[in-house]
């Protein structure tokens, strides 16, 4: 699957998902109507390396990640509790290999805030971790209604 299939795959299968690139990655916001400026992002896409964001060696050819914002307890239940923020420019201090591909792991950078990654997934474990991709979806749908009212 190249990134675009997983964006597509993506705002086709859930309600209310707008696309937006920032930052040379592809953001999924969940903002039905567009009711908000931006909405609550979920999900991102990314295929190069950024200035602090080196860890998952995403200039390799054919690289990219998909980063998912879990639920606390989902993150929890995966991979034990969130680890403390990073200084500036750093990593998480965990023990994975975050340049691996197709396992589902810690984001390096967002894990303290409870981030995951998996990088270039094969549509067979893209299927696999889209129940998480759904879960986050409507976390971000909870969020978006709570400040939609406001």
């Amino acid at each position: 699957m190249s990134p675009a299939d997983i964006v597509n795959a993506i705002t086709s299968r859930l309600p209310g998902v707008v696309p937006k690139p920032s930052w040379g990655e592809t953001a999924l916001f969940f903002n039905p109507g567009g009711r908000l400026p931006n909405g609550v992002y979920f999900c991102t896409v990314k295929d190069h390396d950024g200035d602090n964001d080196k860890a998952s060696r995403l200039s390799r050819p054919g690289v990219f990640r998909i980063a998912i914002g879990l639920a606390t307890p989902t993150y929890v239940r995966l991979f034990g509790p969130q680890p403390k923020r990073p200084v500036k420019g750093g990593i998480v201090n965990l023990p994975f290999d975050f340049a691996q591909t197709g396992r589902l792991m810690p984001h390096p950078i967002y894990a303290w805030m409870g981030w995951a990654q998996i990088l270039s997934p094969s549509k067979a474990v893209f299927e696999e971790v889209f129940p998480l991709i759904e879960e986050a979806h409507a976390v971000a749908a909870k969020k978006f209604q709570h400040k939609a009212v406001q």
